[in-house]
């Protein structure tokens, strides 16, 4: 056991109903990534918590260093040198890059706080360990994601105490050009002998980065796989969800050309100007473009969230009033947000009590919810859509990315909606929701609905996108046909580091 720097051995872990662990094990060597994958529910974030002390087990046994913890408790695992990377950015935004690393051990001089020696060692402990060369001055409010992130890998490490670091989605807020920044802090950090539990949604990033993985399924452990390489993503496929998924997309027919949405001349204030496209029914448009191109604040804006300042918006001929979300909503505008914590979801609620949110009308009477209606109603929708665990009563905040995500949609599919807006709809969710959700999204531009997908994920866009806009620096730069057009092509769009031949160029 002494060969591993952290084991956990038939953990059990039981919740109200579930058993979310059961007689999973864990085990990572000093010196390697380790990736931890499976789908949204199999046990990851159960374990990590488990690991970190906040869950208490049923059963089984947790060993750091040759140490046993009985129990784990949150100062115990500290002590042991267990660090935690969340995928939450815990930094005060007006605190400067020395106050964020050194916040809660504060460094003492004769005077008090000695701010100069923290800013030395913060500025040296940034480049010499994470290759990051940066002021102690700068304000985090000033700092890209990256930068932020690897403030947070600082601020867990700067003690010099730490064996084992578990990074828990830690590229899931970054844009694809801002991974590179943190890949190459842990590859610093695994040259220190440092072990490193990596766990990630990202297939490509695990055998990029990972020396071997750990496969969890329903709450078990169903694989270790050793020698990771590029062709091992289809074997850890398998093992994660049970089944070969040969297409990841769902094939798409001929799609209709009636018209549907039309916009001209869109405008919001600096931030994006004169967008004009079209979108048809049983149509899925993407929209493509990096951070700070304009389309976020676009979706924002088609749905109420930012005021226009210029140009229209027409559904079937009729012009559209989306001045708030309420009235999007009201004209047939629905949104799955980006961030569906936040924006999406009321986290302490129930899944009945989310999913029907949007239609209450069917499920109160003079103010007053009709909890049994609510949960009848939202039980067709877990059945649907495969919610698990399949419990109307469960409270949301306890459920899955992949889950969340569900819960959103089933709000939102109850409605008479005609334009459905996808916002980043598959961030934090593993590779067999992610199927589901595109399948999901297909259906209902089958059924004739219009359907918008926004996302910095170039594959997701070619996979299920009929056409492709391109966003760069507030404008509409490219219209691409999606089946012909290759994902480098696409990359290459977004970046501007090549023109593509053969585009329709939006006027």
């Amino acid at each position: 056991m002494t060969d591993f720097a952290v084991s956990l051995t038939d953990i059990v872990k039981e919740f109200p109903g579930v058993r979310a662990l059961d007689s999973a094990s864990l085990a990572v060597k000093p010196g390697e990534v380790h990736g931890l994958v499976g789908e949204n529910g199999a046990g990851k974030s159960t374990v990590i918590k488990v690991l970190a002390g906040v869950y208490q087990p049923e059963a089984g046994s947790i060993t750091i260093n040759g140490q046993h913890l009985n129990p784990a408790t949150p100062a115990a695992v500290h002590e042991a040198g267990i660090r935690f990377i969340h995928q939450e950015l815990h930094l005060v935004p007006h605190f400067t890059v020395t106050e964020s690393v050194f916040m809660g051990q504060e460094l003492l001089g004769g005077l008090g706080i000695a701010k100069r020696e923290m800013r030395k060692r913060a500025e040296a402990f940034l480049q010499d360990n994470l290759g990051f060369v940066i002021s102690g001055n700068r304000l985090i409010r000033d700092l890209g994601p990256a930068e932020r992130k690897l403030v947070q890998v600082a601020r867990a490490l700067i003690d010099g105490a730490a064996r084992v670091v578990v990074f828990d989605e830690p590229t899931a807020p970054l844009a694809s050009e801002e991974v590179d920044l943190v890949m190459g802090a842990i590859a610093k950090l695994k040259l220190q002998g440092i072990a490193i539990l990596y766990v990630s949604h990202y297939l490509s990033e695990i055998t990029d980065i990972c020396d071997r993985v750990t496969v969890f399924r329903q709450g078990q452990t169903v694989g270790v796989f050793d020698n990771i390489t590029d062709d091992s993503a289809a074997d850890l496929i398998y093992a994660m969800v049970g089944r070969e998924i040969a297409d990841m997309f769902p094939n798409r027919t001929s799609r209709p050309t009636q018209k549907g949405l039309s916009v001209t001349n869109l405008a919001s204030g600096t931030v994006f100007s004169d967008v004009a496209f079209e979108a048809d029914k049983g149509e899925i448009l993407g929209i493509a473009g990096l951070i700070g191109s304009g389309r976020e604040k676009l979706i924002d804006c088609l749905y109420g969230l930012r005021k226009k300042t210029a140009g229209t918006v027409a559904l079937d001929g009729e012009p559209i009033n989306a001045s708030t979300a309420a009235k999007a909503v009201a004209q047939g505008i629905v949104l799955v947000p980006r961030d569906r914590r936040h924006d999406g979801l009321v986290l302490p609620m129930s899944v009945s009590e989310n999913a029907t949110l949007a239609t209450l009308s069917r499920t109160s009477k003079m103010g007053l919810v009709n909890a049994k209606a609510a949960a009848t109603e939202t039980e067709a929708q877990i059945e649907a859509l495969d919610i698990r665990p399949p419990n109307p009563d469960a409270i949301t905040r306890l459920l899955s990315g992949g889950n969340q995500q569900k819960v959103v949609l089933a709000r939102w599919l109850a409605t008479d909606a005609k334009i459905f807006i996808f916002d980043e709809p598959t961030v934090g969710v593993d590779v067999g929701a992610k199927a589901e959700i595109y399948q999901l999204i297909a259906d209902l531009a089958a059924k004739g609905a219009v359907v918008i997908v926004s996302s910095s994920d170039p594959v997701e866009l070619q996979g299920i996108c009929d056409r492709i806009i391109v966003m760069m620096r507030g404008v509409i730069v490219d219209e691409l046909e999606a089946t012909a057009t290759t994902v480098d092509e696409l990359v290459a769009a977004t970046t501007g580091a090549a023109s593509i031949k053969g585009t329709a160029h939006a006027s």
